[in-house]
C-alpha cells in the first residue's frame, strides 16, 4: 500500500500543464527591455504599446518584492501604474497594458490563463472608477474593480470576476492580499471557468464553466488595467501588482509556484473533487445581473489517474480563507495533490456584448 502511494505521488509530481507562453518576467532584468519590442521587431514575451507618453518606468516596473512571495516559479513581479499621463492614442481612458507576444496556440482548445494580483494601501486603485483588469478584447472574461459604470452609489470596494460584463464572483479587495487566478477557457465548447485562491493556497474551482462566446486572435489578452473616466473625480496615481503570469494547456497546475515548482499539494490526479463551497468572505453570483452576498456551492470532477490504491476524497473550501484540504484514507502522512481539468460545456455559445472600451 505504501509503495502504491509513493508511486502515485511521484506520478502526480511529474504531471502538470504544458506552458504555451511564459510571461513571468524571469528572463528580464529591467522593464526597459519592453522598449525593445516594436511591430517591426517583435522581440521578447510582451507587446508593449498601450501606455502613456512617458518612459516605460513611469508605467511598468519589475522587482522581486512585486511578486507573491510564495511563488517560487517567479523571480520577480510587475508593478503596473496609472498616472496623469497614462492616456493612450488620444483616448479618454487611462491604460497600461501588456499583451503576450507569441505564436503559440493560446487561443485554441482548452487553455488556462494564470496570474496573481494584489493592491496595497499605497497608490490604491480608486473605488470611484471602473477598472477592467486582465481582459480579452471582447471582454468575455475579465477582472473588475471599483465603481462599475451605471451602478447605484458612488463607490465600490469589490474585486469581481465578470463574464461578458456580468459578475459571477466577487470579494472585498483588501490591501496586501494576493489573489491567485486562472481562467479555464474552452475555446471549442465556448465556456470559461474561474479558479481562485489567496496567498499560498492552491487554486480551487470557484465558479464552474459559464457558457460564453470565447474568442481570441492570440494577441488580445491584456495584462494590466484600463480605467474608465468619471466626471467629478480627478486622476491619482494607482498601482496594481502581478506575478505568476503564464498560459498552459493539458492539465491545470493548482500550485501558486506553477509547473515545475509544485509541492505535493500542488499537483496530483486520482482525487475526486466534489461539493466545493464558496468561502463566506467571497460570493458566487447566482444571477448574471445581480451581485449576491450569499455564497453558492459549485462542483466539478477532477482528472483521474487509474490506480488500485486511489480513494474518493472531499475537497472543502474553508470559510476563513480560500483553502482546499484533500483528505485521504490511504495514509495520514501522505497528501495527494490535485491537477484539475474543468467541466466542459456543451451549450451553444452566445454572442458577447459589444465592446466600446478597447481599441
Amino acid at each position: 500500500m505504501l509503495r502504491s502511494v509513493f508511486l502515485l505521488n511521484s506520478l502526480g509530481l511529474a504531471l502538470g500543464g504544458t506552458i504555451l507562453w511564459d510571461g513571468r518576467f524571469n528572463d528580464m532584468t529591467s522593464s526597459t527591455e519592453l522598449d525593445n519590442w516594436s511591430w517591426s521587431d517583435e522581440t521578447g514575451p510582451y507587446q508593449y504599446y498601450i501606455h502613456g507618453t512617458e518612459n516605460v518606468t513611469s508605467y511598468v516596473n519589475l522587482d522581486s518584492t512585486f511578486k507573491n512571495p510564495v511563488d517560487t516559479g517567479s523571480t520577480q513581479g510587475v508593478k503596473v501604474t496609472l498616472d496623469s499621463t497614462s492616456y493612450w492614442d488620444g483616448q479618454t481612458m487611462r491604460r497600461t497594458e501588456l499583451i503576450p507576444q507569441t505564436s503559440a496556440a493560446i487561443n485554441k482548445g482548452t487553455v488556462y490563463y494564470h496570474f496573481s494580483m494584489q493592491r496595497t494601501d499605497t497608490n490604491a486603485p480608486s473605488e470611484f472608477r471602473e477598472h477592467q483588469i486582465c481582459f480579452f478584447e471582447s471582454h468575455f472574461t475579465e477582472m473588475k474593480a471599483g465603481w462599475i459604470s451605471g451602478e447605484s452609489g458612488t463607490s465600490d470596494a469589490l474585486l469581481r470576476w465578470d463574464v461578458s460584463s456580468a459578475t459571477q464572483w466577487n470579494t472585498t479587495w483588501e490591501a496586501g492580499v494576493w489573489h491567485n487566478i486562472a481562467y479555464a477557457i474552452d475555446f471549442d465548447a465556448g465556456s470559461v471557468a474561474f479558479y481562485h485562491s489567496t496567498g499560498a493556497d492552491d487554486l480551487v474551482l470557484t465558479v464552474p464553466a459559464v457558457t460564453v462566446s470565447a474568442s481570441s486572435n492570440g494577441a488580445d489578452w491584456h495584462l494590466g488595467v484600463l480605467e474608465l473616466p468619471r466626471d467629478g473625480y480627478t486622476d491619482a496615481t494607482e498601482d496594481i501588482y502581478f506575478s505568476g503570469v503564464y498560459v498552459e494547456s493539458s492539465d491545470l497546475t493548482t500550485s501558486v509556484s506553477g509547473p515545475g515548482n509544485t509541492s505535493a499539494s500542488g499537483v496530483a490526479s486520482s482525487v475526486s473533487v466534489a461539493s466545493m463551497s464558496a468561502p463566506a468572505s467571497s460570493s458566487v453570483v447566482g444571477s448574471a445581473s445581480t451581485v449576491s452576498s450569499a455564497p453558492a456551492s459549485t462542483s466539478s470532477t477532477a482528472a483521474t489517474v487509474a490506480s488500485s490504491s486511489s480513494a474518493p476524497s472531499g475537497v472543502t473550501v474553508s470559510s476563513s480563507a480560500d483553502t482546499a484540504s484533500v483528505s485521504s484514507t490511504l495514509t495520514p502522512s501522505t497528501t495527494l495533490s490535485t491537477v484539475i481539468v474543468p467541466p466542459t460545456s456543451t451549450s451553444t455559445p452566445t454572442d458577447p456584448d459589444d465592446d466600446d472600451d478597447c481599441e
